[in-house]
C-alpha cells in the first residue's frame, strides 16, 4: 500500500504546477487577443496593399519593376524560419523546425549559395543541434514585433534583390487564419511576380463593374502608374514580412494556450486520482492502526 504521506507531498506538488500552468493560460490567453487585433488588421491592408500593385499592374502599362521580375538562374537564397524564443507551446516549435529543416536540404541541392537566417531561439539551438550554424540569428522578436524592427531586415533584403546578391527569400512560420486553423507554410516572397495575377472572373466583374471576366483597373493615376509603382512595391514586401511576423506571434500564443489549458486539465485528473490513492492508504492505515490495538486491548484481556 503506498505511503499516505508521499502521495500527499505528490498531490500538493503537481497543485503548484496546476497554478503555474494556469497562469500561463490566462497570460497567454490576454496576449492572443491583443496580438490577433494586430494581424487581422494587418491582413487587410496587406490584402489592399496587394490588390493596389494588381490594378497597377493591369492597367495597360508596360511597367517593370527589378521584385517583379524573376531571375532565370537562382545563384543566391535566403531561407527565413519564424519560430518562438520560448517554449511550452505544444508542437509549434516542432513543426517549424522540421519544414524548415527540410526546405533548408531542398535549397542546398538546388542552389550553390544559401544563406539560413532564424528569428527565435528554439529555433536556433536546434538547428545547431543538427550541426547547422545560421548565418544570421535574431532573438529580439517577442510576441509583439514592431514595423521597425522588421523594416530593417526587409530593407536588407530589398537592397540584397536589387543589387543581385539574392535571387530568392523563402520564408517558413505560422500562418493564422482563425482561432482553430494555424499551418505551418513556407511562402517565396522575392521575386514579387505572383503579385501582380490577374484575380478571377467574379472578383473581376466585381471590382470593374462588367461581367465579361476582363479585369479592367477603376483607378485614376496622379502622376504616373509607374511612379506609384515605385513606392508601392517595396512597401508592399514589407507589409509581407511584417504579416509573416505577426502571424507567427498569434500562433505561438494560440498554440501556448492550448498546451497551457490541456497542462492544467491533465493536472486537475491526476490530482483527483492521487486524491482517491491517498484517501484509501489513509483509510487503511487507520484501519490497521485499530486493527492492532484491539489485538493489544485482547491480548492484555
Amino acid at each position: 500500500m503506498p505511503n499516505p504521506r508521499v502521495l500527499d507531498k505528490r498531490r500538493r506538488s503537481i497543485r503548484n504546477i496546476r497554478k503555474i500552468t494556469r497562469t500561463m493560460e490566462l497570460i497567454a490567453t490576454a496576449r492572443f487577443k491583443k496580438a490577433m487585433d494586430r494581424a487581422s488588421a494587418a491582413t487587410a491592408f496587406t490584402d489592399r496593399m496587394t490588390k493596389l500593385v494588381r490594378d497597377l499592374l493591369a492597367s495597360g502599362l508596360e511597367v517593370n519593376h527589378p521584385l517583379l521580375e524573376k531571375r532565370e538562374t537562382v545563384r543566391n537564397a535566403t531561407l527565413l524560419v519564424l519560430t518562438a524564443n520560448r517554449g511550452l507551446c505544444g508542437g509549434f516549435n516542432g513543426n517549424l523546425q522540421r519544414a524548415g529543416f527540410h526546405r533548408w536540404l531542398e535549397l542546398k541541392q538546388s542552389i550553390p549559395n544559401c544563406r539560413l537566417e532564424i528569428a527565435g531561439k528554439r529555433g536556433i539551438s536546434a538547428f545547431k543541434f543538427r550541426g547547422i550554424t545560421p548565418d544570421a540569428a535574431y532573438t529580439h522578436f517577442e510576441d509583439r514585433p514592431s514595423f521597425e524592427e522588421v523594416d530593417v531586415i526587409a530593407s536588407r533584403y530589398l537592397d540584397e534583390y536589387t543589387t543581385g546578391r539574392l535571387d530568392r527569400l523563402d520564408v517558413v512560420y505560422t500562418k493564422f487564419q482563425s482561432i482553430a486553423r494555424q499551418h505551418v507554410v513556407i511562402e517565396t516572397l522575392l521575386p514579387l511576380g505572383a503579385i501582380g495575377g490577374e484575380p478571377s472572373a467574379a472578383a473581376a466583374a466585381a471590382t470593374s463593374g462588367t461581367s465579361d471576366g476582363k479585369y479592367r483597373a477603376i483607378y485614376e493615376f496622379l502622376p504616373t502608374p509607374a511612379s506609384i509603382l515605385e513606392e508601392v512595391i517595396p512597401t508592399s514586401f514589407k507589409i509581407k514580412l511584417f504579416k509573416c511576423f505577426l502571424d507567427s506571434a498569434v500562433s505561438e500564443q494560440i498554440a501556448r494556450m492550448v498546451a497551457m489549458k490541456s497542462a492544467t486539465e491533465n493536472a486537475g485528473d491526476l490530482i483527483h486520482r492521487l486524491s482517491m490513492q491517498y484517501n484509501r492508504a489513509r483509510q487503511s492505515r487507520i484501519t490497521s492502526e485499530l486493527m492492532d490495538v484491539i489485538g493489544g486491548v485482547e491480548a492484555l484481556s
